[in-house]
Order: C-alpha cells, then sequence, then structure tokens
C-alpha cells in the first residue's frame, strides 16, 4: 500500500547494550522504545529475522517490477511467491504468539517484533481480527507502535467496507489507474487524527494532497469504491 515501512536493523552485541528507536519526530502515544538486546529471546531472533525479511524483500521487489512496468509473468511470478511465503510466515507468527504471546521490541528487537506485525497486517481479514485485541493491548502497554495499530484498523475498515480513520490505505482505479486514497471519515479533523498515532501530516503522506480538493472528491471516490467492490 501507500505506506512506507521504516525500520532500523539492530546488531546483537555480547555486551548489554541500550538503543533507542524512533520513527517520527510528532509525539504519539508509542513511537519510542529503549531496547537492551542482551534481554532479547535470542532462540526467536533468526526465525524472526528471516520472516521480517522474507516479508518485506519481495514486496519491495514487486514494487520495482510495477514501477518499471515488467512483465505481467514476472509481476505475477513475485505474487506467488509473497502468497506462500505470506502463509508459511502467518504459520510460524501463529505458533510464536501461542507459546509467547506479544512481542514487542523490548522482546526480541524491533525488526523482529515489527515482522510479526506486519505478517498480521498482510494476513486475512478474520486472522486481523482475532489479533486485533492482542495488538491494541500491546500499544496500551507499549511493545507495539501506536501507528501500527492505526494501519491495521485502517486496513480492516477498507476490508469490511467502512470509512477508514487514520487515511493510511489507498487504492488504484481499475479503469483509469488513478490512485486514491480510500473513504477516510470526518476529514477535517483527519491530521489530528494521525498526529496522536504518529503518523506525519497527510501532506508529508501523499504528494500534492489538498484536503478541499479531497472532500470535494469524496463522493465519487466512494462510487468507484462501491462501482469497484475495492477492498
Amino acid at each position: 500500500m501507500l505506506t512506507p515501512t521504516k525500520s532500523i536493523f539492530l546488531k546483537q552485541a555480547v555486551i548489554c547494550l541500550t538503543l533507542v528507536f524512533s520513527i517520527e519526530e510528532v509525539k504519539a502515544q508509542v513511537n519510542s522504545f529503549e531496547l537492551d538486546s542482551s534481554k532479547f529471546k535470542q532462540e526467536l531472533l533468526p526465525a524472526l529475522d528471516t520472516i521480517y525479511k522474507d516479508d518485506q524483500s519481495y514486496r519491495m521487489e514487486l514494487g520495482k517490477l510495477v514501477k518499471l512496468k515488467a512483465q505481467p509473468s514476472q509481476i505475477d511470478s513475485v505474487r506467488n511467491i509473497i502468497v506462500k511465503k505470506d502463509s508459511i510466515n502467518l504459520l510460524k507468527v501463529n505458533e510464536i504468539l501461542k507459546q509467547y504471546g506479544w512481542l514487542g521490541p523490548q522482546d526480541v528487537g524491533m525488526n523482529g517484533s515489527q515482522g510479526i506485525f506486519l505478517v498480521i497486517q498482510h494476513a486475512d481479514l478474520a486472522t486481523q481480527k482475532r489479533y486485533l485485541p492482542l495488538i491494541r493491548q500491546a500499544e496500551k502497554d507499549g511493545k507495539t507502535l501506536s501507528s501500527n495499530l492505526a494501519i491495521l484498523e485502517d486496513r480492516m475498515a477498507m476490508r469490511e467496507g467502512r470509512k477508514q480513520i487514520y487515511g493510511s490505505q489507498g487504492f488504484k482505479d481499475k479503469v483509469t489507474g488513478k490512485s486514491y486514497i480510500y473513504p477516510v471519515m470526518d476529514v477535517d479533523n483527519l491530521d489530528q487524527r494521525r498526529k496522536a498515532m504518529g503518523l506525519p501530516p497527510m501532506s508529508t503522506y501523499v504528494a500534492n494532497w489538498n484536503l478541499e480538493e479531497y472532500k470535494n472528491n469524496l463522493p465519487e471516490i466512494e462510487s468507484i469504491v462501491k462501482q469497484q467492490n475495492i477492498k
């Protein structure tokens, strides 16, 4: 989707090392963590590192192919790999969460925790519904980014045909190929809600964002969503 993924790679150290991670200058409910690598669950790190890389690397490759307007067969091949990797990763994450519960950056490092979240973010709606309470609690406990919760709630709203809250989800018109931000509730207060969850303003997130233009186009956008069954 349109939402960019920002991450930091943490090197495991023999000595105790405290690191601070922050993704936004805007103060959010949860946007930073104090990480002590000596307290990480070392037995999980290799598997979670693989999960994170599998989730992101093939999606980055897909994005490059789409941008370069590669052959449909090339694009479909990578998409098929993503589907297979997502299925395998979800099985792994299900087992990990069943045994350990939610694992924050304090437990497995930033990439490890983000890997778990991303697998859920890219899973089916039923899986997202099942884990939403766990992620909400993790956000309250300071064990996942507020922005994670925001984009998950937006993704679920989109899939359920509801207006999104934080404006993180976009789509392309299947006929014209034009990109749109999926319908948003209470657009006038959108940036305030985004700020509260550690998300950047829409003017930073979307090129040439114009609030009034979006509001004027919203009926047309809603019509496209309905006609093309965008989810």
